[in-house]
């Protein structure tokens, strides 16, 4: 017989089949007549010469009869025995009669592949599925065999096979055994999305393939499993599901615990769990079943659910693994599978089975892990993800009894889209759109608001709820994201944070919105922009349902008259509220006919004359900054009163010709919205024919072409600029090199964008038209009253700025004792409570 390096001598592979049909599995006599010593290469086994009979028969005689054997040439100078003759006797005798190796046709030519194929993936694809007939040539260890697949007559393909499915801890003795050979795969231990697509050239040569023996009494595998002699490998589940196969290894592996076979002879039952145990409550068939809809989609692999009870329950997908959105290759396929589970299951009823609970561990909280199943046909949402690509399979140590009950589906899921070559398996790597931020500013805001009105309701997503009535969509056509406030009505205000109180029903009126409207699709129709950039419209469920009046019905609303009359449904609005008001639903509990209760205002502002009123009118991101507009002032009646002549005058005021403006000129400059507005001159580029400017009196920049670029007429210089560099008194933001520094100008924002603020004016730069050192303070927050809120505390408290000592805030910041000490106190709470930059540890030291 051949090896690597020689091929099979002619007759070779027929003499040893006949030999082998005649005598393996079978029981034999043998005399030794001498024993040769040990070979160096396999010194254990002990070779001897010597006679063996099989039925009676002498094995070396039917062989020289048959004509598969020839004698051996006697070399010595010894005489021939009469044994000797005999034998060249039977071998001349079949020579004769063209048995065996003697035939007159000669030898079958055939090929002899002793090495794994070249190219194993394309080896695997051409031959995949089909059963083989092959022979097992050697035993390499417990769980690989060495086979000589017959593809043909004249090709003959060695291979080495891995048992699918098991994995020996005893030798078995197939050798020589004739057997048919499934391949299913090549090793890939794990799902690993994208190794396809960084991999450089074609693969090398792989050192097995993984397959199914099945041997003339059964499948080997099975037949260990269940013997107690093999363990199953589980992430071979997804490639053996087709046909059975898994079904049968684990109603095998079942047995063999049952009956304690060797591998389980000691194992307890219930090894293994690591999860914490469904103990108390939690063990009754009633807890672990939660019946109930979907009020939130946290991430591909995590929701809410709100039970019959109305409790909310956040449960992660059994076994199931969402790709990661900080991986930059898989973000695209991480909002893919949230829009996934979002479309089949947010407001949908499901039916969840609690499999496990997994304990609190680090950062991470305790969490109820459960498979879902929704729609008639009860279909398992994890499958369906995982089948598209859009997740994996969580590979749970031998050991782990915390996994799915449908794991093995789950892995034949996960196979199927490995071969189709679906979602995170494709190498592809998806765009994530660009979302514009339509409620960025007044400006920017009224830039959409008139395409927005012409389409009349417009198909959206509510991406959060910000409070009752108040809501943050996505217009997914357009790709903007905005902030959108219902019209007609006021919901009671909710607590930003812990510090502030909310309105009696708005903790309430949030949730209710946040249940029934949150990640819903949903239509809008517009009708204003507000001064903060926010869009003021009516949003609809379902087609049919108004949104304002369903709050408004339950009690959770109020009607604001001013707004709603000119309303075409505001009859339909006083309707709803008289009914909340008849049934005393949740703010109209005291409601009595005689006495009703005066709507608050919206804001309470401190009658303290060394405050000033204030909203900011531009808030710059890249080097933080921002600008105010004084309030309450004839100089914002005055803009008003300018504007509407200056809107005239520049409609259609040309261009003087060969005009270019001048650094620091006062000019009359467009807008990004299209309109006119007065600008100031901060660098020009006569290469590029472009000027950057400073809007006075919104305080926005922007770089404008000089075409959109006017002199700025005498009559409309007169008026002061109405927007005020101001910074934040006595601190700073983290670096625009943080990682918090997003969150930062996110959070600044949230607290002053949109608001009416008081302000202090602790310092000025440059006189009287310099920066503003400004401490702001939110007068809705009740601590304000007493002085000891501002939101520049706030954002020390919260871990996002810090106290300034070294820039200008030095100057002055001595002079205010009690302001310092507040700081120091908010500074000492956020390294506490490990608040934003301090999440890791105290920044501050060395």
């Amino acid at each position: 017989m051949g090896s690597s390096t020689r091929e099979d001598e002619p007759w070779a592979f027929e003499c040893r089949e006949n030999l082998r049909k005649m005598v393996v599995g079978k029981e034999v006599t043998f005399t030794v007549i001498h024993a040769l010593p040990a070979s160096n290469t396999d010194p254990d086994v002990q070779r001897d010469l010597g006679n063996v009979e099989f039925n009676g028969i002498d094995l070396a005689t039917d062989l020289l009869r048959s004509g598969w054997a020839r004698t051996k040439e006697n070399n010595s100078k010894r005489e021939a025995s009469e044994e000797d003759v005999k034998k060249k006797e039977l071998e001349t005798e079949a020579k004769a009669a063209g048995r065996g190796i003697w035939r007159a046709e000669g030898h079958p030519q055939r090929t002899v592949h002793t090495s794994m194929p070249a190219d194993s993936p394309a080896f695997l694809k051409q031959w995949k599925d089909q059963m083989i007939d092959g022979i097992v040539e050697q035993v390499r260890d417990g769980s690989t065999v060495r086979v000589r697949l017959l593809l043909s007559d004249d090709v003959h393909q060695v291979v080495n096979v891995s048992l699918a499915g098991a994995r020996f801890f005893t030798e078995s003795r197939l050798l020589q055994r004739l057997v048919r050979v499934k391949l299913l795969s090549l090793p890939a231990p794990s799902s690993a999305p994208f190794s396809s697509a960084a991999a450089s050239g074609p693969p090398p040569p792989a050192s097995m393939f993984i397959g199914i023996v099945m041997h003339p009494n059964g499948n080997v595998a099975e037949h260990l499993v269940s013997s107690g002699l093999a363990r199953i490998i589980e992430w071979h589940a997804g490639m053996l599901a087709a046909g059975g196969f898994m079904e049968r290894l684990r109603a095998a592996e079942e047995t063999a615990k049952e009956k304690k076979q060797f591998l389980y002879a000691q194992e307890k039952n219930g090894a293994g769990a690591k999860g914490k145990p469904l103990t108390g409550s939690s063990a009754k068939p009633s807890d672990r079943t939660i019946e109930g809809h979907v009020v939130r989609v946290w991430s591909g692999d995590q929701i809410t659910i709100v039970d019959k009870a109305g409790k909310e329950r956040r449960v992660q997908l059994s076994s199931t693994r969402a790709p990661k959105t900080t991986d930059p290759k898989q973000a695209f396929y991480a909002a893919e599978a949230k829009e996934f589970l979002r479309k089949k299951l947010i407001g949908k009823t499901v039916r969840a089975h609690v499999d496990f609970i997994r304990p609190q561990e680090g950062i991470y909280d305790e969490r109820e892990n459960a498979t879902i199943k929704f729609g008639p046909n009860h279909l398992n949402v994890a499958e369906q993800l995982i089948e598209k690509g859009l997740a994996t399979v969580v590979r749970h140590k031998r050991d782990d009894e915390d996994r799915s009950p449908d794991y093995d589906k789950l892995m034949a899921a996960e196979q199927l889209a490995i071969t189709e070559k679906r979602g995170l398996h494709s190498g592809k790597e998806g765009t994530l759109p660009k979302l514009v931020n339509g409620s960025e500013n007044h400006a920017r805001a009224t830039q959409f608001l008139s395409g927005f009105k012409r389409q009349k309701r417009i198909p959206a997503t509510v991406d959060y709820v910000a409070a009752g009535s108040r809501f943050k969509l996505i217009i997914p056509r357009d790709n903007v994201t905005l902030t959108f406030v219902l019209s007609g009505i006021r919901a009671p205000k909710t607590a930003r944070n812990e510090h502030e109180k909310s309105d009696p029903y708005g903790p309430e009126s949030a949730e209710f919105a946040t249940r029934r409207y949150m990640q819903r699709d949903v239509e809008v129709e517009f009708e204003a922009v507000d001064k903060t950039g926010g869009f003021i419209g009516a949003m609809y469920v379902n087609k049919t349902e108004n949104v304002a009046i369903t709050l408004v019905k339950e009690g959770l609303a109020t009607v604001h008259a001013h707004s709603a009359e000119n309303l075409a449904w505001s009859k339909a609005l006083l309707d709803a509220e008289a009914e909340a008001k008849a049934a005393k639903k949740h703010i109209w509990t005291d409601y009595t006919e005689e006495e009703a209760p005066a709507p608050e205002a919206e804001e309470s502002v401190p009658s303290k004359v060394e405050y000033i009123d204030v909203i900011l009118s531009d808030i710059r991101a890249d080097d933080f900054g921002f600008s105010v507009q004084i309030l309450n002032t004839e100089g914002i009646a005055n803009l008003e009163k300018l504007m509407v002549e200056f809107a005239k005058h520049y409609q259609n005021a040309p261009s003087p010709p060969g005009y270019a403006p001048k650094g620091q000129e006062l000019i009359s400059a467009k807008f990004s919205d299209g309109q006119w507005y007065r600008a100031k001159v901060r660098r020009v580029s006569p290469a590029k024919r472009e000027a950057e400017v400073t809007f006075i009196d919104y305080g926005n920049r922007s770089t404008v072409p000089f075409s959109s670029t006017r002199p700025l007429d005498g009559k409309f210089k007169s008026l002061p600029a109405q927007a005020h560099d101001a910074r934040l008194s006595f601190v700073k933001l983290v670096a625009p090199t943080s990682e918090y520094y997003d969150e930062a100008i996110g959070r600044f924002k949230s607290l002053c964008e949109g608001r009416k603020l008081i302000a202090n004016v602790d310092y000025k730069e440059g006189g009287g038209g310099g920066l503003l050192h400004l401490r702001l303070i939110d007068p809705a927050d009740p601590a304000s009253a007493k002085g000891e809120a501002s939101i520049n505390g706030d954002l020390v408290r919260e871990g996002y700025a810090s106290i300034d000592r070294k820039g200008v805030p030095a100057k002055y910041i001595a002079n205010y004792p009690g302001m310092m000490g507040q700081l120091q106190e908010s500074v000492k709470l956020a390294k506490r409570e490990r608040q934003g930059m301090y999440e890791f540890g105290d920044v501050e030291e060395e």
